[in-house]
This record gives structure tokens, C-alpha cells and sequence, in this order.
């Protein structure tokens, strides 16, 4: 599920913190990792100042996996780059796809997150565009101990009770397994109207036992996987979702949010609505995004 991680940099320290995120991952799952700078033109008359820069990077995120090798992993990590050329969201999205990569792990730039990256949209662009579970990692206030404290010690995951919501749920798993991570289940519950009536009432009181008895069921399966897992439910009005999941994560000090994208216009609509999107927006919490439908091979 994790045999191939890319990892975009654009020569950047800003770019550089998604690193420890890859080394890890590779080194506990036995990932390979490509790292890929994409550049102007094949003719760019500074290719062999990206490709120098590539090498040095290569070694050190190397050394970094190696570091973190669990006892099952082989005893070397393949680290190897690319160098692309063209529109650079349209170059690593092709090439993920044409290298089947399972997961893209990337960092976004700036004060709001998606719409601030070195190269100008670039991660706004992947994450819409591509097939590929994609790992964001926020510049903005990322972890400076991460290399020695490691990237995943607790997830959180918000369902809504669908199918596809549940699709981020293997590779949460997988995750869990490997690198020993707690995960917290999470449902918030909409209300969109205000009581009024007996029935109003019994109606909320059905929602909220169906909605724990949901949770309760989903962490139960992950338990049996032997994966520490709780259930946390949460009410409010309408188009508050995405602050009570904000909010969790910061109060529960989670190193990860993992959630599903799908609808024809990826993280434009989600089954909350636009919750995706404002998580991606106005969240400090590395995101784990996979689109159902995505292999998980």
C-alpha cells in the first residue's frame, strides 16, 4: 500500500519538511522514495545545480529512512530521483501515475496552507487532480523535533457514516499497525433546525444512539486488527463540521488528519459539504487525503 512514495521539493527548506515524513514511513514500511524537482525545460541552463541539489538529498533521506528501519524491513532503503519538465502539478501528477506511486507526500507553503506553494498552487493542483493518496504537511508551524520524536503517534479520522468516507480507513490502518498509532474515530452530528417539538426530539435522540452505535462498531473492527482505536462524537449547526474537527485536533494534539476526497470536483464537495476543503484551508494538522477508489494494493 506504501511501496512507492514521492515526495515534490523545489530546492526549498519549506519543501524539505515533508521529508521526515517519507524517511520514516519508508523506513518502518520498506517504501521506496522518489524525490522529484521539476524545472523549466530538459535545456534549463541550471538542470545540473537541481540535479546536484537532487543527489545531496538523495543521501540525506537515505540516511534518515535507514535510521528508522523496523527489524522486519530490508536493510537499505531506495532513495532515487527525477528530474521533470513543464507545468509542475501536471508533471507530478503524470508521473505518480505512470510510476504507479501510492502515495504523494508533499508541503504547503504560507500562511493559509493550499494557496500559498513555492511553485504557485502546486499542491492545490495535485491534490484536486490526482488519483493518489496524497500526505500534506504544513510548513506553517511543522515540527522541528520530528525527525527524533517520529511523524505518527495519534490519527484522526472523521467519517460520515458512508462508504466513501470509509475509504481512508485501509490505509489509516496500515499505518496504525506499523508505526503502533492511536486513532480516534470521529462523527459530528448537523443540526440544522431547532427543537421545537416531541417528535423533533425523538428524531435527534435516534440520530445520535445511530450515529454512537456507528463509531462504536468502526472502532470495534479496527480493535480487532489490534489497533488502539476510540470513538469521539461531537454535535453542531450546519456548516460547522470542519471547525469541530479542527478543534479536536488541536485539543487531542493529533499528529494527522485522514480523510476521504471524492465528488466530480475533488475536495469541492465532500459529504459534509465543503469540510474538506476548509480543513485543508484553515488547519494547522498534517492531512492524509485519499479519493475512493484509489488501490490499496
Amino acid at each position: 500500500m506504501y511501496e512507492k512514495i514521492l515526495v515534490p521539493l523545489d530546492g526549498s527548506e519549506l519543501a524539505e519538511v515533508a521529508l521526515p515524513y517519507a524517511e520514516e514511513l519508508a523506513g518502518r514500511m520498506g517504501s521506496e522514495i522518489i524525490l522529484v524537482y521539476v524545472g523549466e525545460s530538459n535545456e534549463d541552463p541550471y538542470r545540473h545545480m537541481y540535479q546536484a541539489y537532487l543527489d545531496k538529498m538523495i543521501e540525506t533521506t537515505r540516511q534518515g529512512a535507514e535510521r528508522n528501519l523496523a527489524k522486519l524491513v530490508a536493510k537499505a532503503i531506495d532513495v532515487k530521483s527525477a528530474f521533470l519538465a513543464g507545468n509542475p502539478a501536471e508533471e507530478i501528477v503524470d508521473y505518480a501515475d505512470r510510476e504507479s506511486v501510492d502515495l504523494i507526500v508533499m508541503a504547503t507553503h504560507g500562511r493559509s496552507g493550499l494557496r500559498r506553494w513555492a511553485l504557485g498552487g502546486v499542491a492545490d493542483k495535485i491534490v484536486r487532480a490526482t488519483e493518489q493518496p496524497v500526505a500534506l504537511i504544513r510548513s506553517k508551524g511543522a515540527r522541528a523535533d520530528v525527525r527524533e520524536k517520529g511523524i505518527l503517534h495519534k490519527a484522526l479520522v472523521p467519517l460520515d457514516g458512508s462508504k466513501e468516507s470509509e475509504a481512508v480507513l485501509p490505509y489509516i490502518e496500515e499505518l496504525a499497525s506499523k508505526l503502533k498509532a492511536e486513532v480516534i474515530l470521529l462523527r459530528v452530528l448537523t443540526m440544522d433546525y431547532v427543537v421545537t417539538s416531541d417528535e423533533q426530539l425523538k428524531q435527534i435522540k435516534h440520530r445520535r444512539a445511530s450515529t454512537k452505535d456507528y463509531l462504536k462498531k468502526v472502532a470495534a473492527r479496527l480493535k480487532q486488527k489490534g489497533i488502539a482505536a476510540k470513538a469521539e462524537f461531537r454535535e453542531t449547526m450546519v456548516h460547522n463540521e470542519a471547525s469541530e474537527i479542527i478543534k479536536l485536533a488541536n485539543e487531542a494534539y493529533v499528529d494527522v488528519i485522514a480523510m476521504s476526497i471524492y465528488g466530480q470536483s475533488g475536495i469541492s464537495h465532500w459529504a459534509f459539504g465543503s469540510v474538506t476543503e476548509r480543513v485543508l484551508y484553515e488547519g494547522d494538522t498534517p492531512l492524509l487525503l485519499v479519493r475512493p477508489g484509489a488501490t490499496t494494493d
